[in-house]
């Protein structure tokens, strides 16, 4: 029963802005980890940001420092990826993802080696003019 489900996805010129949803259903989205992930064509899977409850840390990729930011809103059971300046080289499928088990690693593990136990079905993100 636990579902997480992304949206926000579409087209987009460089230089743009997006926001992008995760809404959770099935359990409590205040969790031990939440995380994006992204997979271009012809690429591996990417973790770009993700938030530790172990000590409250936050990641983010190089690739979209300064550009991206994560935020959940608890009462809404929600995480967003806001995402402006928009390059070509962030098309991709994007994928959200938590995890709620025991034991809590920092927000860098999390998305270093994409271990998160529920994972949404993506929303597509195209940059292009």
């Amino acid at each position: 029963q636990v579902q997480l489900v992304e949206s926000g996805g579409g087209l987009v010129q460089p230089g743009g802005s997006l926001r992008l949803s995760c809404a959770a259903s099935g359990f409590n989205f205040a969790s031990n980890a939440i995380g994006w992930f992204r997979q271009a064509q012809g690429r591996e899977r990417e973790g770009i940001s993700c938030i530790s409850n172990l000590a409250g840390s936050t990641w983010y990729a190089d690739s979209v420092k300064g550009r991206f930011t994560i935020s959940r809103d608890n009462a809404k059971n929600t995480v967003y990826l806001e995402m402006n300046s928009l390059k070509p080289d962030d098309t991709a499928v994007y994928y959200c993802a938590a995890d709620q088990r025991k034991m809590v690693y920092s927000a860098s593990y999390y998305c270093r080696t994409a271990n998160l136990e529920v994972w949404g079905q993506g929303t597509t993100v195209t940059v292009s003019s």
